[in-house]
Parts: structure tokens; sequence; C-alpha cells
């Protein structure tokens, strides 16, 4: 098993390190379910104030925390300090908003009578350990999504990170542990991903949540419930950008291509199948592409590159793989294409036009910067096309049409739909997926109770 930061920008390895033994492994779960019953005792106001240290001390060590995020996977440094500063946000919107979003609550006076209590209220109780499996491409956000409202809510946290990202991982742990929580409130595993199944087995993980690819997350479920416990699963994603005639084009297209290629594209909730209306086609395609051929590409420690390495060769494989693909079966490159000479793992920005249904890239998710833009006849055929994947997380739309904006928000199979917009994650909103980008909901209310027991409190005259 490797674990190890190899710099996408040169290839070269930076440091390594041994996987935990199963000695270390039992340790660590003894000690979260030990600090799990004592700190499953402490007040919504105790745990807040460690939460907002967390995010000070984040705040505080945003420069160090962009350059380590940007030497294990590649992201520009720019978007990795932004990275840092979104999770200290959202630390602190749960922080200041979890006593309020786990509040008991009072059935109606009505219902209460007639089951025959004098007093009936909801209560939100922890579960105990979580179990997180995180992927590498968003490496703080993605487990402070879950950390801090499982932390807020009286759980206690065990991460098993992706194995490029071990410094981002260590450091979690350590910045949990600076802010004052006690040591098994929230812990690093160093492990391969053979040993999830393991952890998931054993009776003290009470429960788990997955965000990375369709095979882990069928992995996982599978595992959790074979053993009844509960899961949250944030998987894949092919998001539609809808373009509709109406839509001011060159806002639409200039948005489209930060919607494209945020994290150097290697986002779930990119905008991946851009959808325009044939009238307002050639336009937007000429807009947008200018704009994706516009891009610095380079060095992800230089403040002014747009566009770093990909995460690892074999992500880079992959992807070329798709285009070559779609170009074999017809379609037309409109800039990019081409792997660049030199060394690490860069891909330019990518468009495609001409996709077609036997095409790889139509199917399966395109994690890069490489775009594929599709001819809508009429808003039916735009909703035919958005629909056509096996993938739902979020979508994008762009009309000033609210009769069109109902039509979409009715009939688009996603998590979420965008309106003159991008997707982008907030704390105080659900988000997740449907159909196999995965189920359940992280952030908002919804998020925060998807690991509590629900509890109904019923006491009689």
């Amino acid at each position: 098993m490797h674990i190890a930061t190899v710099n996408p920008a040169n290839g070269e390895t930076v440091k390594t390190y041994h996987p935990m033994d199963e000695e270390e492994l039992e340790r660590r779960l003894r000690l979260a379910e030990a600090t799990f019953r004592t700190y499953r005792t402490t007040t919504f106001d105790e745990r807040a104030r460690l939460l907002h240290r967390a995010a000070e001390i984040l705040d505080e060590d945003q420069g160090t925390v962009g350059r380590m995020i940007t030497t294990e996977m590649g992201k520009p440094v720019r978007q990795a300090r932004a990275e840092a500063a979104k999770c200290a946000k959202a630390m602190h919107w749960y922080a200041d908003h979890a006593a309020e979003l786990l509040a008991d609550e009072e059935p109606a006076a009505d219902d209460v009578k007639d089951s025959g209590a004098s007093r009936v209220l909801v209560r939100y109780r922890p579960l105990g350990p979580v179990l997180a499996v995180m992927p590498w491409n968003f490496p703080l956000w993605q487990v402070v999504r879950f950390a801090a409202p499982a932390l807020m809510a009286g759980n206690v946290g065990l991460l098993k990170h992706a194995s490029n990202v071990p410094q981002t991982a260590l450091y979690l742990e350590d910045l949990f542990h600076r802010a004052g929580f006690t040591e098994g409130c929230f812990q690093t595993l160093l492990i391969g991903s053979a040993a999830v199944d393991d952890l998931l087995r054993d009776e003290r993980v009470k429960a788990a949540t997955l965000t990375g690819s369709e095979p882990a997350g069928r992995a996982v479920a599978s595992t959790a419930a074979e053993m009844i416990k509960k899961t949250v699963l944030e998987l894949g994603g092919s998001d539609p950008y809808v373009v509709m005639p109406s839509a001011d084009l060159d806002r639409a297209a200039e948005v489209a291509v930060t919607a494209r290629t945020q994290n150097t594209g290697q986002s779930c909730i990119a905008a991946k199948r851009f959808i325009v209306h044939t009238d307002v086609y050639d336009a937007f395609a000429e807009r947008f592409t200018a704009g994706m051929k516009a891009l610095k590409v380079g060095d992800p420690m230089d403040e002014d590159t747009d566009v770093g390495p990909l995460s690892s060769e074999r992500g880079r494989d992959d992807l070329e793989e798709l285009v070559d693909d779609a170009v074999r079966g017809g379609a037309t490159v409109l800039c990019g294409g081409e792997r660049p000479e030199g060394p690490g793992w860069f891909y330019p920005p990518t468009v495609l036009a001409g996709i077609g249904r036997e095409m790889r890239i139509h199917r399966e998710e395109a994690f890069g910067p490489v775009a594929t833009l599709y001819r809508a006849a009429d808003l039916d055929e735009a909703v035919l096309i958005a629909n056509d994947t096996d993938f739902g997380l979020s979508s994008n739309v762009w009309t000033r049409d609210e009769a069109e904006v109902d039509r979409f928000v009715r009939d688009l199979e996603a998590g979420s739909v965008y309106v003159n917009g991008m997707t982008a994650s907030h704390p105080a909103f659900p988000f997740g997926g449907v159909k196999r980008s995965g189920y359940g909901r992280e952030l908002s209310g919804h998020g925060i109770r998807e690991f509590c027991n629900i509890t109904t409190v019923w006491q009689g005259a």
C-alpha cells in the first residue's frame, strides 16, 4: 500500500508514509469509542467554542495549508487558499447554527393529546463514531463538510482520506486537536482502501459517509447494508449546463469556463455537458471556446495560473482516453485535445462538439478540463439530453424566461438546479444527488441530522 505525497506538477515523490498497523488501528478505534461516551454529553456551547477556534486556526494557517494542498493534488494555489477559507466559514456556520438545527421539536398539541401523552418531543441524539472515506479533489472541504456537523451533533469522526493527500489528512487531525477537541474526537487513519471493509464491519463504527467514485460507493454501501449501518454517498456527476435563447450569452459563456475548469475540472459538481439551444449555439460555442483557450495552464504555485496539472498520471491517461474515443467516433475538437510535452500531468482546456450517445464521454464522467457541446432544437430536447445520464448531482440553467425556469426545476433529474449561475456549495443549503450520484444530503440542517438518532420521547399523564 502506497501512501505518499507526489507532486502532480513534476511527478516527484515528496514524502511517503507507512500505513497504520492493526495494533495502532485498534487503539484508535478504542479511543473513538471511549471518547464518544463523554463527548456526547458536552453542550452545544462547548462544541461551538471548540469549532470556532478550529476555524480561527485554519484561517491563520491559510497560506501554509494552500501550498500543502497544491503540492499534494495540484490545485492552483489561489483556489487552495479559497478552499481553506470556505472550510473556516462552514465551521463558523455550524458552530453558530447547530443548537437551533438540532433543537427538540414538539408535535402539535392535538396530536399529543390524541396519543394519550402529557408531553411528546423529538430529540436528535448522536450515533457514535462515524467513518468518513474522502477523496483528494477537495481534500479539506470534503472532510470539513462532514466533520463540522458531525462534531457539533456530538459524534466523533474517523477519517480514511485518499492515499495521495496524507499531509492534508494529518493536518486535519492536528487542527482539531490544536483547537482543543480531545484526541479521540477526530482521528486520521492512514490506511489503504482494502482496510475499509473491516472498519465498516466493526461494531464500534456506527455509520459511514463517502465521497468518491461509483465503485467505491457500491462497496461501502454493500458492506454497510449488510451490517445495517447508515450511509451517505456523494458519488460522481456529469452535470448539464443548459443555455436557452433568452440567456445573457456573454455572462453564460464566461461563467461556463469557470464552471468547467474550477479545480482543473476535477470536481463532481463541475459543469461538464453544455447543452445549447440551436438559435444561440454558434454564438455561445465561439465565446466559450475563446474563453477556454485564454486560460493560463502552468505551475499551480503561480498566482496567475488558472489550470494546473491533473492529480495523477492515471487521471490524465483516463481523461485522454475519453477524448481520443470521442474523436475516433467523429467528435470535433474546437480547442485543446493534445497532451503537452514536459514534466507533470497537465492536460489543456478542451472543447469537443458533435458528441454522440455511443461515445464513452457521453456516458462517463470526464474528470478534467474537457467540455462537451450539444445542440438542442428546443426546451424538450434540452431536458432529454440533460437527463440522458446515469448521474444526477447538480445542474445549471441559463434563461430569463420564468416558464422555462419552472419547467427545468420540475423536470431536471438532479439534486440541485442553479439558474443563471454556477453550481456552488454553501453550508446553509443541502447538497447531494440522485440516481448514481448517490443518496443522502450533506450541509444545512439536513446534513447535520443524517447521523443522528431521531428519538421520539413520549410522556404519560
